[in-house]
């Protein structure tokens, strides 16, 4: 994939800036540019992960009420192979 394209550089502001041909278009809104020696690399951004805009969101200052723990509701499960009811997933063992 060493497709090459001749492009212009134009000025906006004091910043330089270029247009990036369809075949060359980057996933998303951001990128990351670094230089390497006289090479411009400019890169998509990795998706970022549930922590990580987890760990960006301010910590909330509210008391929460207590939730109680409570037990689980009896279940009952019928056995398909005795034809009988069973009460607990320890008995079906």
């Amino acid at each position: 994939m060493s497709r090459e394209r001749t492009v212009k550089l134009f000025k906006i502001g004091r910043n330089q800036a270029m247009r990036i041909p369809r075949e060359f278009e980057l996933p998303g809104e951001e990128a990351i540019m670094r230089k390497e020696g006289e090479r411009l690399i400019i890169e998509p951004t990795p998706p970022k992960s549930l922590l990580f805009v987890l760990s960006t969101l301010a910590p909330l200052d509210e008391d929460f009420p207590p939730i109680p723990d409570l037990p689980p509701d009896r279940v009952d499960l019928e056995c398909a192979t005795c034809s009988t009811l069973r009460s607990s997933p320890m008995q079906l063992a």
